[in-house]
């Protein structure tokens, strides 16, 4: 009798607790509704972590990390999902890891991921991400191999953001392409390549007149050629 009052009273406490477990799952739902109407993006990532503990999946792990990784918040994004690269990942995993791994200055790690996105869906945005990272790593017929791509395949209305100045600002991304070009014909020979690497930044300008950073690198360059021409110079008797 004992026993049976017992097995009654743990069937008693496991209905309460999926029941209990139930409310708390809809509490949630309804709170990430209202968080997102009142666009309170705090909210949301604290109703979606509760939901994920409370009934955890990989589509709820997904969109909370891609909740960080859009505040900006990459680290807790790569904490959510981890850095590994899976090949079951969602689409949406294995862009919050790339995004993310390259925001905290994780080059090697970032391009395996960018590669992954490239392979499930070619484009020359992605391909503008795995030339930088590439010429990041120095991996530079890499580089030159996405640039290529990124050129043959930018179009017209696509555009780069760019943010060295206090107002950020927008160029082509064909003209983007053109300065990740000038920087690999750059690293190729940093010494007998200057001017090559110039006249490619100088025909880009002409496209592109507010590429803020190309009159930087461009300054740069020739304070080099300068530079090494004066080291080359004979010293005068």
């Amino acid at each position: 009798m004992k026993r049976f009052l017992l097995l009654v009273i743990v069937a008693g406490c496991f209905q309460l607790n999926a029941q209990s477990n139930s409310d708390l799952i809809k509490h949630y739902e309804a709170y990430y509704k209202q968080m997102r109407s009142q666009g309170d993006m705090q909210g949301i990532i604290n109703a979606m972590t509760h939901l994920n503990v409370l009934s955890p999946s990989v589509a709820r792990q997904d969109t909370l990390a891609y909740i960080y990784m859009s505040e900006g918040k990459y680290v807790q994004a790569l904490n959510t999902i981890g850095i590994e690269k899976n090949v079951g990942d969602s689409n949406i995993a294995v862009e919050v890891k790339a995004v993310s791994l390259k925001s905290v200055k994780r080059p090697a790690l970032a391009i395996a991921h960018f590669e992954e996105l490239f392979k499930r869906n070619p484009n020359a945005l992605v391909a503008y991400e795995l030339a930088e990272l590439n010429l990041q790593t120095q991996k530079i017929a890499e580089a030159s191999k996405h640039i290529t791509y990124g050129i043959a395949n930018a179009k017209d209305d696509m555009t780069k953001a760019f943010y060295e100045t206090q107002q950020p600002y927008q160029v082509s991304l064909k003209a983007a392409f053109m300065y990740l070009k000038a920087l690999v014909v750059y690293n190729q020979d940093k010494k007998v390549n200057i001017d090559k690497a110039v006249d490619i930044l100088d025909e880009t300008l002409k496209a592109a007149p507010n590429f803020n950073l190309i009159q930087l690198t461009k300054t740069e360059l020739l304070r080099q050629k300068q530079a090494l021409a004066q080291a080359t110079e004979q010293p005068k008797n």
